[in-house]
């Protein structure tokens, strides 16, 4: 599967309301950020950011330096054409997750609903490679996936679901898992999924 062909035909072709995934408000990912005790000095990396709207609530809050990453350009585009003057802000990454790419250390690494498209583990290893690579030693991990009785497929695509300890038993050594959270989302049409978030500390 081309991920890029696939992720540009869906931004490209719906808007932000005609998607599952959407949210107005990034409500979890603030509320665990906040209970990290992560503030405006850090560095944010939002991976498969996408157009979502957490980088306009870091900016608001007056956070410095975040960087979105996402495998399609047109997701960020409509983000970037979204914050308007405030574009030039945040640093934006093209990039697959599982690809060749690089950030400067980051103290925070988000990613809402990425690691649940990676069904292959060669996938999921370059992931653990990126997160290893550039999340520094004592920072935030904060990872959101399907739950176990979350849907089994996300626009035509399959995905694994987690429980909070399957996915630290993913993560492997290195990462600690410091809090986790139930969560159904409504989407745009009023179906309910259901994931989970769970925060990660690295410890090593």
């Amino acid at each position: 599967m081309d991920r890029v062909a696939h992720w540009n035909a869906v931004y490209t072709s719906k808007g932000e309301r005609d998607v599952s995934w959407f949210e107005p408000a990034s409500t979890m990912s603030l509320q665990l950020l906040e209970e990290a005790g992560v503030g405006p000095d850090a560095c944010v990396l939002d991976v498969g950011g996408g157009d979502s709207h957490l980088v306009d609530a870091l900016i608001a809050r007056g956070f410095g330096c975040v960087s979105v990453l996402d495998v399609s350009s047109a997701a960020l585009a409509r983000a970037r054409a979204r914050l308007g003057p405030q574009a030039d802000r945040p640093t934006w990454i093209t990039a697959d997750v599982t690809g060749e790419w690089s950030a400067p250390p980051m103290d925070v690494w988000h990613d809402r609903a990425v690691f649940h498209f990676l069904t292959a583990p060669a996938d999921r290893a370059s992931y653990r490679r990126h997160l290893r690579e550039t999340l520094k030693p004592g920072g935030t991990a904060v990872i959101a996936t399907f739950a176990p009785d979350g849907p089994q497929t996300c626009s035509g695509l399959d995905v694994c679901r987690y429980a909070p300890e399957d996915l630290a038993s993913e993560l492997g050594t290195g990462f600690t898992l410091a809090a986790s959270r139930a969560h159904v989302h409504t989407t745009p049409w009023g179906a309910s999924q259901s994931f989970q978030y769970s925060r990660f500390l690295r410890v090593g």
